[in-house]
């Protein structure tokens, strides 16, 4: 038994691992897409396609529906791959929304191939509940089973337990991390750690750092409002249509529902992405995996994700629209803007507009990998540095703000939690998914906890 690697080893990208069984059998976890700097780190040809020979990939196992993990999935199509896409129930419900819109945006317009495309997607997707073993047929003497836990990071998001045992050999088992949610993160339930593990996979986004405790990140992002109303400026916040944009809203329905002061209590929040918005329904609809915080706050007749103030942009003319009202109007609001790390999407407007305006603010709560736009802004921006966007040298004139308390990673402290609870300690640990530095620092603790740990390259 080995796991190869075709992914989010030499960054945070691109999340694509192979269970090789034997020289027969294999599994492959997730299949993303390359972004920002890690891009570069192939052949151009090299980023979309699938390097790898699938002939023994009995089925694609799939964590949550990120585009770093998901991305890659029609060229796997393409290539052939007629096996089942296990995955959550509310992952498997998402899924086809989001190779939607990736064909769109990265690949083709035409919408007979992007109905092909969905159609062999649908087909061969399995949706399973948490908590319960699924066998996978193999070819030989070996058996397999498959587990998906909850891991607290988007809706639906999991971590894998994997069963393997021949007649004779006592079974092994393999648990692949996906990306677990951070601590006390709103909205959904932090993962727990599974009772026991030969080998551990997992992510080291935020291996090297800690994120602030929700009390002191929700007191900042309260100070950058306040701070947006006193000069009636524009707050920007790049988030991920999925997981951060929920998030965001839970606090901020909260921070608006407590407010001392009445013009935050007015103010506009305005959602300009349709993805986020069609996620966001499926939040709802999944009320069931919502924590018992969230589920208080139904209760008591409140709204987290459709409060009064909030405002939905839909078409990309009413996107314009929005963005020229703002500009001219004198009034305060909250822009929550795909993508994530400014790679693209309509985020990528707000910023050219607001960018050189003093008044204006723009405010990180996730990672921003190396070689995006997002990144770029966030190193330079609070040295009164510039940014290229779209061709055009902008001087920053905004405010920058990174909260790391809302990302929906876990941080150093969870990931060694993570590890140390289990039960019966693994005997290997492999560190992807994280820059050279967040995964030297997480390899460093774990070690000094006496495990034996690996980073593949």
């Amino acid at each position: 038994m080995e796991i190869l690697h075709h992914g989010a080893v030499n960054g945070v990208t691109g999340s694509c691992h192979q269970l090789v069984i034997d020289e027969h059998n294999s599994l492959l976890v997730d299949c993303g897409l390359f972004q920002g700097a890690d891009i570069t780190e192939h052949n151009e040809n090299d980023v979309l396609s699938i390097e790898f020979d699938i002939t023994t990939v009995k089925a694609l196992l799939v964590t949550h529906c990120h585009i770093d993990h998901v991305g890659r999935i029609p060229y796997l199509l393409a290539v052939g791959f007629k096996g089942p896409i296990i995955a959550t129930e509310a992952t498997a419900a998402l899924l086809p929304m989001v190779i939607e819109d990736a064909l769109k945006v990265g690949v083709t317009r035409n919408q007979s191939i992007i109905k092909a495309c969905l159609s062999r997607l649908k087909e061969q997707l399995i949706a399973v509940p948490y908590k319960q073993w699924l066998s996978i047929p193999l070819h030989g003497p070996f058996s397999t089973k498959v587990k998906f836990q909850p891991a607290g990071h988007i809706l639906g998001s999991a971590y894998i337990e994997v069963d393997i045992k021949t007649v004779s050999a006592k079974a092994k088992r393999v648990v692949f991390s996906g990306d677990l949610g951070a601590t006390y993160s709103p909205l959904l339930a932090s993962p727990k750690s599974p009772y026991k593990a030969d080998v551990v996979v997992i992510e080291s986004t935020y291996g090297d750092k800690n994120h602030e405790g929700r009390r002191e990140r929700s007191k900042r992002l309260e100070k950058v409002l306040i701070k947006a109303i006193s000069d009636n400026g524009v707050v920007i916040i790049p988030a991920f249509s999925i997981g951060r944009t929920q998030e965001l809203l839970y606090e901020l329905e909260q921070i608006i529902s407590h407010a001392k002061f009445k013009k935050l209590a007015d103010i506009e929040v305005i959602v300009d992405s349709p993805m986020a918005a069609k996620f966001t329904e499926y939040y709802e609809a999944f009320q069931k995996l919502w924590d018992a915080e969230a589920k208080g706050r139904l209760k008591q007749g409140r709204h987290p994700l459709d409060f009064e103030s909030l405002y939905t942009v839909d078409t990309h003319q009413e996107h314009l629209q929005v963005i020229d009202y703002l500009a001219k109007r004198d009034k305060p609001a909250i822009v929550i803007a795909a993508s994530g790390m400014c790679t693209g999407g309509r985020v990528v407007n707000y910023l050219k507009r607001f960018i050189d305006d003093p008044k204006a603010d723009v405010l990180f709560v996730g990672y921003q990998a190396k070689g995006t736009l997002g990144q770029q802004i966030q190193h330079y921006g609070p040295h009164g540095g510039y940014a290229i966007i779209d061709g055009d040298k902008l001087t920053i004139k905004a405010g920058i703000h990174t909260i790391s308390g809302y990302s929906a990673h876990a941080d150093q402290a969870n990931l060694l939690n993570f590890i140390k609870r289990i039960r019966y300690q693994p005997e290997k640990v492999i560190i992807v998914h994280g820059d050279e530095q967040a995964k030297q620092a997480l390899a460093n603790k774990l070690q000094q906890q006496g495990l034996n740990v690996d980073i593949p390259c």
